[in-house]
């Protein structure tokens, strides 16, 4: 019962995770502006992802792995839009 409690948990952790980036990345869409998103704390968040994802190959978990993909590719994602509509100023 506590492998089941433990891996409901970690489920929803990583759905919480992985959603989380969501907001940000609609909204800069719709305003075409990224001026609010700080480059540093997304540089050090896609570090983190990479680190993760690279721990969760290590230790061969797959959940750890994949979850850590995703929120790596939606940080990614903010970090290059940041980019893309800091130039267009």
């Amino acid at each position: 019962m506590s492998n089941l409690i433990a891996n409901t948990i970690g489920t929803v952790a990583a759905l919480c995770s992985m959603t989380s980036f969501v907001p940000q990345i609609v909204k800069i869409l719709r305003d075409r502006d990224a001026s609010e998103v700080s480059l540093k704390m997304y540089l050090v968040t896609v570090t983190g992802f990479c680190l993760w994802t690279g721990y969760g190959v290590l230790i061969g978990s797959w959940p750890v792995t994949v979850s850590n993909v995703v929120c790596l590719l939606m940080s990614a994602a903010v970090l290059a839009l940041k980019w893309r509509f800091s130039r267009h100023r």
